[in-house]
């Protein structure tokens, strides 16, 4: 596939798009870009264990072939003594979407748990800093981070179905993640708007830390919703409240 977020087509779709001139293929990727908002706006509410822990605010924007996104989680309660929680990501817009070149992480003024993550695309390698240490690893064409992949799938071929594989960067460490795509629709209701959304669920579930998602597929696929259990059964739950497209 263009990338590693990735979805199985049906045999009869790959071999229409192996036909395809790369020309063509790449131009019609630019068109569909081109349709796509280039400014969101969005707030989550996140509740622990059903009790409210945090809001999101999540700024998106594309400035030419070049994105920046930032991510601020403000804790509810004792929550906010921990400091706010920012992600930033940014990087180029390409046919085949989001191509991060930097990640960061920062938590309050905690700097012992910054977290860094630059992609050299040229040489193939991404390279974490934990504590002030760096460490290599491969990178593989479509690798994601923390901030992006909830704004990679807007860019993958339609209509998404049967599975889809996610490489990842927390800023500490690189998975590759697999879900399933569940063949029916599932309306939720948040904020006052009813979103039509495709759930993706993992495809293993070994007792570690997963994560579910439910995608609007009349918002450009951004997720509604986010359910994030760890390995002690702790359930992180983030809900679309609120949401602007330009």
């Amino acid at each position: 596939m263009l990338n590693r977020i990735k979805v199985v087509l049906s045999a009869s779709t790959l071999s229409l798009l192996t036909l395809l001139p790369v020309s063509v293929v790449a131009e019609q990727a630019a068109i569909a870009n081109a349709a796509l908002p280039k400014r969101i706006q969005a707030v989550y509410a996140v509740t622990k264990n059903g009790q409210p822990f945090a809001n999101v605010h999540e700024q998106f924007v594309i400035t030419d072939n070049q994105y920046q996104l930032e991510s601020v989680t403000k804790g509810i309660g004792v929550y906010a003594l921990f400091g706010e929680r920012v992600l930033t990501s940014r990087g180029e817009v390409t046919a085949q979407g989001l191509k991060p070149n930097r990640f960061e992480l920062r938590q309050g003024d905690n700097a012992k748990k910054a977290l860094l993550a630059e992609f050299d695309w040229a040489k193939q390698n991404l390279r974490m800093t934990v504590k002030g240490k760096a460490k290599d690893a491969k990178l593989d064409a479509g690798t994601q981070d923390l901030a992006s992949f909830a704004y990679q799938f807007m860019y993958l071929p339609k209509p998404l179905k049967d599975s889809v594989t996610v490489s990842l960067t927390t800023g500490k460490k690189l998975n590759q993640y697999q879900y399933n795509i569940k063949p029916e629709t599932e309306m939720i209701d948040s904020g006052g708007v009813q979103y039509k959304t495709l759930h993706l669920v993992p495809a293993a579930q070994d007792g570690e830390e997963t994560k579910e998602l439910w995608l609007a597929t009349d918002y450009h696929y951004l997720p509604v919703r986010i359910l994030l259990v760890d390995d002690n059964g702790q359930k992180l739950e983030q809900t679309l409240t609120e949401l602007n497209m330009q």
